[in-house]
């Protein structure tokens, strides 16, 4: 779907993207993870042709973004971090508007805008003007008209900024909605958002990739291995003993509280079902199997620095 090529973006003497080089498949949802002013928004600006990069290449479905941005601009939907709406408007005919803009011939507008509206949740308001809308519904509204031309990509520059609890829940399962039908690129600083929605993440320091997996193999390429928490009811002679029958597991930390054992398993590779199976076994009562928290975030700081001792 996407292949970039040594990608250089420079604004005088400030190098935003340094030397960028990836590859993105059709279907997947890919995060770009970085702190403010790792080079995230440029990335996407010059993925959806407002931006034309210093040097290097990118291509999307083929074409190129210089080149061929008309045949590129086709292919995308693009979500700015401030959604680019025009609040006189209803939300219908805003997305009518959108549709016309996008090429959508004109028999097939009202059934996309249904469609859209319904996909990101905003049918309920379709007749009402949108500067009277939450700042959650502006957001949705904002995806729709991103989606509304069915465009096989999708780019979201951190649609989540701004929302309160209940409605990152609920973009979240938004986002998820659009996985496999579209290709999803979307950038944030919030690791947890990342770490559920997307299939790969892609870590930005200083406009550079410094590394590229999901959140376990970012954990196996900084030396942690895969870890899961397990939590049972028993003794810690009889979990050690069974943690010993496992192939690959590394190591283990065991801790008592409040009548149950927690232990934090390090393997060479996932061995959730093997680990689940041999503690079962044992006799244990298995309470929780769960990837530990913080995870991400230590793996982040890692990779990037924690990035508060920079002016």
């Amino acid at each position: 779907m996407i292949v970039a090529n040594e990608l250089v973006k420079d604004y005088g003497e400030l190098r935003a993207v340094d030397e960028v080089s990836f590859e993105i498949r059709q279907g997947e949802c890919v995060g770009l993870l970085g702190l403010n002013g790792a080079g995230k928004t440029t990335l996407l600006r010059i993925l959806s042709c407002l931006l034309t990069p210093t040097s290097g290449s990118v291509s999307v479905y083929g074409a190129d973004v210089i080149r061929e941005s008309e045949a590129v601009r086709g292919k995308i939907g693009f979500l700015p971090e401030e959604p680019p709406l025009y609040g006189e408007m209803t939300v219908g005919k805003y997305l009518e508007f959108a549709a016309r803009l996008r090429g959508v011939p004109r028999t097939d507008v009202g059934g996309r805008v249904q469609d859209a509206a319904r996909r990101c949740r905003v049918t309920e308001v379709i007749d009402q003007r949108i500067e009277t809308l939450s700042y959650g519904y502006k957001k949705r509204v904002g995806i729709a008209q991103a989606v509304v031309h069915r465009p096989p990509l999708l780019i979201l520059d951190e649609p989540i900024a701004g929302l309160d609890p209940a409605q990152i829940v609920d973009m979240r399962d938004l986002v998820r909605g659009f996985r496999g039908e579209h290709t999803v690129v979307l950038s944030s600083h919030i690791l947890t958002e990342i770490s559920q929605t997307c299939d790969r993440i892609l870590v930005m320091q200083k406009g550079r990739v410094v590394a590229s997996g999901s959140e376990e193999e970012l954990s196996v390429g900084q030396g942690k291995g895969r870890r899961v928490s397990v939590r049972v009811r028993g003794k810690k002679e009889q979990v050690e003993d069974a943690l010993k029958g496992v192939e690959g597991v590394k190591s283990w930390e065991l801790s008592e509280t409040n009548g149950t054992i927690r232990a934090l398993i390090t393997s060479e590779k996932d061995r959730r079902a093997e680990i689940s199976r041999v503690l079962v076994r044992a006799g244990l009562d298995l309470i929780e199997i769960a990837r530990p928290e913080g995870e991400l975030e230590s793996v982040f700081l890692k990779l990037t620095g924690d990035g508060r001792k920079e002016p």
